[in-house]
């Protein structure tokens, strides 16, 4: 069938060109409009909820709104995993789906849900939906500052009534988020000795406020012959003067205004985010968050339009200081990836034309490179999946193995062409039976190279997400190389590649090849049991490397952004924070390394963000490389600020943006490695997590053990004693409504100021809350015997709490976060184990390992099984094109000493074994099949060609043809093996974004193609000498090889 289409082609070769040009116009058009990324999104599929309950402490939160929510989500079709964090006033859910649930249908079955949860919630409580984004939507951040100019709490009205709307309606938009400053609040403070003499409440105050500012409808009036609508707005503006607001009537019939217990003023609410600026003091700052599935590229591009028109209305003094903005990663590492292309392309173009002597040959061989490379990208285009580090890294590392078909075709003809001569043969005519000579045997071989592809497929969870798309871009480049090579190649070939050609022996190179390769060969066929002793050795010597490479998960993507998430302890205060965070930013900001440090503490108003104000997160912006002062690595660089950045209080951590809030939203931890521990008391988890703590400290390749410590808050509680309340006459509710209302400050009213809204709060002054003594003066109304001092009807004291009660699928959960060493997380693992069996976990509890190295481990059957049924596929598809059980074993033996040079590559680079590896081990398999294949159809041909001659083929006839036939296909075996290499090593010996990942599975390729042609070329035909004088030892064995020689 094969041979029947390239005899097709070439026929029609007419309609072969014309289908090529156009299906090269419809995929340039459609490679064009492919999205742009710089990774491929690795979070679940997840939806979160955000619960708010007013001045609800997280011990309240966790009870009220957590649990309940947690266990009702828990029962979604699909839901795997649902993590609560429950902190002050706020809950946060996230609710992670398993992968065959889109993130649409996730929220619809959400969004159902919804409804029936509010009986079961406080009637205080409101739930929203977090916006429709993913892990990575973060995509650009910027600072608002003021020199000279508006104040801190105007800079939040400027990003809360301006930007933040402006930039939330670009298209691709899901959310912006604001951090930094305060909302603005109406704050009525209380005079609580005046309102005592004049026997006024707090209830009365938020009666008359509520009463005054009002606005409704009334409908509609038809007066004459038009319709007027009706409104009366009674609302009340800042402006006003709110001291003459009546609050009630005395018993002299005089009005009590508001200003006579009261102080009216304007002021900033709480604080749950602080933003500062390389330590140079406060500004507020956005977060613009991407939509789930938008084209980032394209969205940022459109958001730094709007920042360009935003910044022309800014007032005077204000600027707006872009600080993250991901499009510089997308460009440098299409740029990168790219250039690397254009690296590869041009070292295997000079591979050929070294080869075959002649440039025309060369780009003939390369035509399928461009052709294929869109191919692929406009199927990525057409399912929708972004071009990124990984899906380019997929062509790269497909470009040597695309051209190879092409490679041996051309130099087929090349060897026709030489052996014709000046004959009267017809030029179409060599260039038919040169494509159907190879050209089934090759469209076979890189049938092999897909299908060996496969196990890639099956990775699931944040690797199977990482490396489907460079899957899809390999196997689609390869399938278009194969078409190609059986159709649009034979027609080049033949306009062309034409006559007379040099000679291959008149070329240098391939007379050294020859002169090196004839002696080695022949010590090989002499001495069969030797090679294949030799190739044993190199086999078995895999298992070496094997156990001295570490093992990761993936090797860190160096995004060219730092992010420092240090975390101090939970019971810190507001200017503690901002201290802290100034500090830290300014010792950063002072590295001649970096450009700038935008730092956050506490979060920001967005579902996506559930930190707590004892988290900092500092995005670092790097200068470019060329200005740093020294050419240090960037793992260099974070060591450095380790040592920099030593602060009391804090336990410091480094990252990545990106890579790190995927690791968060994944596993809930931020560190590669963490023992989680579950149990039902929060207090007893702490526990245990501070004595784990202590003991993984200690294991060798642990830099730092810490665990959050949640449960060293601090409260304020108000006990109520029952017994002597209700002889005082003190009701419940009225000591509730003290505790929301004038002491929590509970707003109770908005007031609207144009766009702004203002939360109207009712509150004690600042000396009746300032410590538990002035606290329990503060007066009741009983109903017997008039006022009550508060600490005559309650206890009032001060203990620790939890800052935060962090649960998982329902359970309290803590987490012992590990921050490695120069040792890998595999070997870090086994020396901890022991430390978890020594935890003596009471009954109830239970204590493991999470984080993304757990991957690999827990990856690695299903890769064994799916790669031993893709092996079993493969020997299948060896036994149907050979019809002989013993070729295709021959095929399969080559493995292992591919597998051998692989591991031994990747160990002497330093390169840990990872996904990168396996992927890079799968790659390389159905390369060295190939090889394998090609040769045994050369060593077919040239013993069928001295069968054919009349020879005799004895023992010394044999070798003698199996040595001329390997002779004879000595250049087109090692220029496949040549435009392989040649085409990873830019990958090797080259730096930019995606590299890194890159070069991991690059080294097992090439590591392999240095030891799987030595296979091919020494040790193969040795083995087909070897076997085929076993058989008989009579002339008739070549009986044997008609199937395949045909």
């Amino acid at each position: 069938m094969i041979a029947g289409l390239i005899e097709a082609s070439i026929q029609h070769r007419r309609w072969v060109l014309a289908a090529c040009a156009l299906a090269l116009l419809l995929m340039a058009a459609l490679a064009w409009r492919v999205k742009l990324d710089a990774l491929p999104d690795l979070s679940e599929t997840q939806v979160v909820l955000k619960a708010r309950l007013e001045g609800a402490t997280p011990t309240l939160v966790e009870d009220q709104l957590t649990y309940p929510l947690t266990t009702e989500l828990l029962g979604l079709p699909g839901a795997q995993t649902v993590r609560g964090f429950s902190m002050f006033g706020e809950a946060f859910v996230y609710v992670v789906f398993g992968e065959d649930v889109r993130p649409e249908q996730a929220r619809a079955r959400v969004l159902e849900r919804l409804p029936s949860l509010g009986a079961r919630l406080p009637a205080a409580a409101s739930v929203v939906l977090g916006p429709d984004a993913s892990g990575t939507g973060w995509i650009y951040q910027y600072a608002l500052t003021s020199q000279g100019g508006p104040g801190l709490d105007a800079l939040r009205v400027l990003q809360d009534t301006q930007l933040r709307p402006e930039l939330q309606a670009v298209p691709g938009v899901a959310e912006v988020a604001t951090f930094g400053g305060a909302p603005r609040q109406l704050q009525i403070e209380l005079l609580p000795e005046r309102m005592g003499v004049l026997g006024v409440t707090a209830e009365d105050l938020m009666r008359a406020v509520r009463g005054a500012n009002r606005a409704v409808g009334g409908g509609a009036l038809e007066l004459g012959r038009q319709r007027f609508l009706v409104s009366a707005d009674a609302r009340l503006q800042p402006d006003d003067d709110w001291r003459d607001l009546p609050v009630k009537t005395l018993e002299d019939g005089t009005a009590l205004r508001l200003g006579q217990v009261a102080r009216v003023r304007i002021g900033p609410g709480p604080v749950e985010g602080v933003g500062a600026l390389s330590g140079q003091g406060e500004v507020v700052g956005g977060i613009v968050v991407m939509r789930q599935g938008a084209n980032a590229y394209e969205v940022l591009q459109r958001v730094q339009e709007r920042v360009a028109h935003l910044r022309e209305r800014l007032p005077a003094g204000v600027a707006l200081v872009e600080t993250y903005n991901r499009a510089g990663l997308i460009e440098r590492a299409v740029r990168s990836l790219g250039l690397r292309l254009a690296e590869e392309a041009l070292v295997v173009g000079l591979v050929c034309a070294l080869f075959l002597g002649r440039l025309r040959s060369a780009l003939v061989a390369l035509v399928t490179l461009p052709l294929g490379l869109l191919a692929a990208l406009a199927l990525l285009q057409a399912q929708g999946v972004t071009a990124n580090v990984m899906s380019l890294g997929g062509l790269a590392i497909a470009i040597g193995a695309m051209i190879d078909a092409s490679v041996v075709m051309v130099e087929t003809l090349h060897r026709r062409l030489e052996a014709a001569g000046r004959s009267a043969v017809s030029h179409w005519a060599l260039v038919a039976a040169s494509a159907r000579e190879v050209g089934p045997a090759l469209f076979f071989s890189l049938l092999i190279i897909t299908v060996s592809f496969l196990p890639v497929f099956s990775l699931q969870g944040a690797e199977g997400r990482l490396f489907s798309p460079l899957a899809l871009t390999k196997t689609y480049a390869m399938a278009a190389a194969a078409a190609l090579s059986i159709t649009l190649v034979p027609v080049l070939m033949g306009l062309f590649v034409r006559g007379p050609v040099q000679r291959e022996r008149r070329n240098p190179l391939n007379r050294l090849l020859r002169r090196a390769y004839r002696p080695a060969l022949r010590l090989a066929l002499n001495h069969p049991r030797w090679a294949l002793g030799l190739a044993l050795a190199v086999a078995l010597s895999a298992v070496l490397p094997l156990q001295r490479m570490g093992t990761e998960f993936m090797p860190p993507l160096d995004e060219g952004d730092l992010l420092y998430m240090p975390t101090t302890l939970p019971s810190v205060s507001v200017e503690q924070a901002k201290e802290l965070l100034r500090r830290t930013n300014a010792l950063i900001a002072a590295q001649p390394e970096v450009a700038l440090v935008h730092g956050k503490a506490g979060r920001s108003d967005s579902a996506t963000d559930p930190a707590p104000l004892s988290m900092i997160e500092s995005v670092i912006v790097l200068k470019p490389r060329a200005e740093w002062p020294e050419p240090i690595s960037t793992q260099a660089l974070m060591q450095r600020l380790q040592q920099q950045v030593r602060l009391a209080g804090l336990s410091n951590a480094w990252g990545f943006p990106i890579r790190t809030r995927i690791d968060m939203l994944s596993t809930g931890v931020k560190t590669p490695l963490a023992l989680k521990l579950t149990g039902d008391d929060p207090v007893r988890l702490q526990a245990l997590a501070e004595r784990a703590e202590q003991q993984l400290a200690q294991v060798p390749g642990v830099a730092s053990a810490l665990t959050e410590r949640t449960q060293q808050g601090r409260y304020l509680r108000i006990e109520l004693d029952r017994p002597r309340a209700q002889a005082l006459g003190v009701e419940v509710g009225e000591l509730a409504d003290l505790v929301q209302g004038p002491l929590g400050g509970m707003p109770f009213d908005v007031l609207s100021v144009g766009r702004e809204r203002l939360e109207v709060v009712l509150r004690y002054p600042q000396a009746t809350r300032q410590s538990a003594e002035a606290i329990g003066h503060i007066r009741l109304r009983g109903q017997v015997g008039g006022e009550v001092l508060l600490s005559q009807v309650a206890r009032i004291r001060l203990s620790d709490g939890p800052s935060e009660v962090r649960s998982d699928n329902a359970r309290p959960v803590a987490y012992v976060l590990l921050t490695l060493g120069e040792d890998d997380a595999g070997s870090v693992l086994r020396r901890a184990e022991p430390v978890l069996q020594a935890l003596a976990l009471p009954p109830g509890y239970a204590a493991s390992w999470v984080g993304q190295h757990l991957r690999l481990k827990e990856a690695r059957w299903r890769l064994l099984a799916i790669s031993t049924a893709t092996l079993l596929a493969v020997a299948g598809l060896l036994y149907l094109h050979f019809r002989c059980a013993a070729r295709a074993g021959v095929v399969l033996a080559s493995l292992p000493i591919a597998v051998a040079g692989g591991l031994w590559l990747s160990h002497a680079l330093g390169f840990k074994a990872s996904f990168a590896t396996i992927v890079g081990l799968i790659a390389l398999a159905g390369v060295a099949a190939e090889f394998c294949v090609v040769m045994l159809l050369y060593l077919d041909q040239a013993v069928a060609a001295r069968r054919a001659a009349g020879w005799a083929l004895t023992p010394q006839c044999l070798r003698a043809a199996v040595l001329q036939g390997a002779l004879l296909r000595l250049r087109p075996k090692t220029m496949t093996a040549a435009v392989i290499v040649g085409g990873l090593l830019p990958m090797l010996l080259t730096e930019g974004v995606g590299v890194e990942v890159m070069s991991r599975i690059a080294a097992p390729m090439v590591g392999g193609m240095l030891t799987a042609p030595l296979f091919s070329l020494l040790v193969l035909p040795s083995l087909y000498v070897w076997a085929i004088s076993r058989k008989a030892g009579a002339p008739r064995t070549s009986l044997q090889l008609q199937g395949s020689a045909a």
